[in-house]
């Protein structure tokens, strides 16, 4: 009972966090939940959850690496090969040498070994964290790319430097050509394991499957399980589970890209269900170390030996000393391959350097892995130091967070700058944003059922974005001359339609010239906008005038029944002239008159769903059910994209005001005219 309350408050505490940063969105969530951890283990509620390293790389940095694997662009990472394997390779080594010399000459208390181990665990940046930070600033695509793939890969390369070290620490015994041969096989093989792994439970996945095994719960059930199952192999052979779950994750990108397993349902749960996994990890992670923090700090505060002074400037030298050396590491690397690729490669440049060596932050891995260093050495005596070890991991940890904090949105200049000086260019941006935001909603969660509904909100979306991308007059004409031809077309296959019937005599010519005229005369209004206003006004009056005529005629059986049926088969035709329209705009291969003709296919899908709604009143109900549906999530996705604009720095608070009070007052009409529609 004790342990499910204690989650059940670690939960809480997860999306309270996130309240927070909806409120203060200038904080990064990871040191809000630091903060609540650490508030959540100062107050004695008698909570207190021991950091198992081992369990805790298993449920946490496993899947989540899992899923980075999944996510991270492969094409990068082959791109970015060179630089990704500099930092991930070159940089932890040096960092081991290099700030492990400086710790051993600042605190002579920590051996030589010992000290190399806390600089190999300090030398992995965190993934997690790093995301988190790119969310708040306008981090260019390729640095972007370039940290995820040294979080994928420094994890392994710290953790097996950290591991030789507190092994010679603690045996007294090291052989560089030994640790090196063993960092190759403990890599590569990791790699391939995790490789040969995931082949092995896709192929499993897909036999299950073909054996008519589609239940798409059992299915996400082996997707949840894999990152666990890889990672537990891997190390059960002593090789690196980190990288074999980073390995397994890029093979089912490749899997999933190729379409041989998953259906689009469990597409659908897969994505729903990992973005609940992660958040929930992504919060535990940075909630459980805050709840470390006091543990680790009273240790060292109320030990007699520490100067407690003493050890924060140890604190803020080493966290300095990280970036220096992160900083020089990164512009030598950068300066001699653009030497060596004779100026192929960009001239190295200050500002993407700083973001590079800023959003170097530590995280969840280092922590983890300072609580695993032994109690006692193999002589039976205590580790040197083992408490203030991890003290400053974990205070490096909340240092590099707050310093990425607070410099990187300043180094990376978002765009409010710009902002205050265009806020017309700014806010209609958004706003296209926010539309194309709701569209992407709408489709996520179209199927067969509520297509028609669907197509329906997304018209309506399509004619908000287009509004907006052609607001100048020269662009609005350009845009309206390209309609005008396409609408023509359409037209033209309408007409063909009509003429056809008429000459395999299914209409009779009365009709068909009825038709005909009811053509001509749209095409006489596209070109000539007033027109077409008249034409779209007289054919509401006109279904206005046929309602009424109906309930007036409503006493006359017979009469009414020839109405009825007339008026059917007036329908079926439009239905039909409808889709022949579509047919015909869909073999447009022009660029230039092909996004404006889906356009105006979105129209004629409104127009059918009307048509056919028109002749069945339950259908008609459904369909107003799922448009509403459909339009309230659409909304909440405008809403969800103004927040996350506002959050990386890309729109003011002022701008942020405005398009709420918008999309509030826009559901505000919607909601008004459905209940008309009641």
């Amino acid at each position: 009972m004790d342990i499910f309350l204690a989650v059940l408050l670690l939960l809480i505490i997860i999306g309270l966090s996130n309240i927070i940063n909806h409120l203060i969105p200038f904080i990064p969530v990871p040191i809000v939940q630091i903060v609540l951890g650490f508030i959540l283990a100062a107050i004695p509620l008698g909570i207190h959850i021991p950091m198992e390293s081992d369990l805790f790389l298993l449920l946490f940095i496993a899947p989540l690496l899992f899923n980075d694997g999944k996510s991270v662009s492969r094409e990068a990472l082959w791109e970015l090969r060179v630089p990704i394997l500099l930092l991930a390779l070159g940089l932890v080594f040096v960092t081991v040498f290099a700030i492990g010399y400086l710790i051993h000459w600042m605190i002579p208390t920590i051996p030589l070994p010992a000290a190399f181990a806390l600089a190999a665990i300090l030398s992995p940046t965190d993934v997690v964290a790093v995301s988190a930070m790119s969310t708040r600033v306008n981090m260019p695509k390729g640095v972007m790319h370039l940290l995820e793939g040294e979080g994928l890969m420094n994890d392994a390369s710290g953790l097996v430097a950290f591991k030789f070290a507190v092994t010679a620490t603690v045996t007294g015994v090291f052989s560089l050509l030994d640790a090196s041969v063993s960092f190759l096989m403990i890599s590569i093989g990791g790699f391939v394991g995790g490789v040969v792994l995931a082949f092995l439970i896709i192929r499993f996945r897909i036999m299950i499957r073909r054996l008519g095994m589609e239940d798409v719960t059992f299915h996400m059930l082996i997707q949840i399980l894999t990152p666990f199952v890889i990672y537990l192999t891997i190390e059960h052979l002593h090789l690196s589970g980190i990288l074999g779950v980073v390995a397994a994750g890029i093979v089912h990108a490749i899997e999933r890209e190729r379409e041989k397993s998953p259906t689009v349902e469990l597409q659908v749960v897969s994505k729903s269900t990992w973005s609940v996994i992660l958040y929930i990890l992504n919060g535990l992670v940075f909630v459980l170390l805050g709840l470390q923090i006091p543990s680790v700090v009273n240790q060292i505060f109320a030990d007699p030996h520490f100067n407690n002074g003493q050890v924060i400037m140890y604190i803020i030298m080493i966290t300095a000393a990280l970036l220096l050396l992160r900083f020089i590491w990164i512009s030598m690397s950068w300066w001699i391959g653009w030497k060596l690729k004779n100026q192929q490669i960009l001239k190295p440049a200050l500002r993407p350097i700083g973001i590079t060596t800023i959003s170097g932050v530590r995280g969840a891995v280092t922590l983890a892995g300072a609580f695993s260093i032994p109690l006692l050495l193999a002589n039976g005596q205590p580790f040197p130091e083992r408490a203030l070890i991890i003290f400053i991991a974990a205070g490096v940890i909340l240092v590099s967070l707050i310093v990425a904090s607070i410099f990187l949105p300043i180094i990376a200049k978002s765009e409010v700058d710009i902002v205050e000086t265009n806020k017309v260019v700014i806010e209609k941006e958004a706003l296209i944003r926010t539309k194309e935001a709701a569209i992407h909603a709408v489709k996520e969660v179209i199927d067969d059922d509520n297509q028609s509904a669907a197509l329906a909100v997304i018209s309506n979306y399509n004619q908000q974005i287009n509004q907006l991308k052609y607001a100048t007059n020269e662009e609005a004409a350009k845009f309206k001359n390209l309609e005008n031809d396409i609408r023509v077309k359409a037209y033209e296959a309408e007409s063909a339609y009509i003429a056809n019937l008429a000459k395999e005599k299914k209409i009779d010519k009365e009709t068909a010239y009825l038709f005909q005229e009811y053509i001509r005369r749209k095409e006489m209004a596209v070109t000539n906008q007033m027109r077409f206003r008249a034409f779209i006004l007289w054919n509401l009056i006109e279904i206005s005038f046929i309602r009424l005529f109906k309930v007036f005629i409503s006493r006359r059986k017979a009469l009414r029944e020839c109405r009825i049926s007339k008026q059917k088969e007036m329908i079926n035709i439009k239905i039909a002239m409808a889709e022949a329209a579509i047919k015909e705009l869909k073999n447009i291969v022009d660029p230039d008159y092909k996004h404006v003709a889906y356009l105006i296919i979105g129209e004629y899908y409104k127009l059918l769903t009307h048509l056919k709604l028109y002749k069945n009143e339950a259908a008609s109900k459904q369909f107003v059910h799922m448009e509403r549906e459909l339009q309230d999530k659409a909304f909440q996705a405008e809403r969800d994209a103004v927040q996350k604009m506002y959050e990386q720095k890309q729109i003011t608070i002022e701008i942020l005001r405005t398009l709420r009070r918008k999309i509030n007052m826009r559901e505000a009409h919607w909601m008004e005219e459905n209940q008309l529609q009641d």
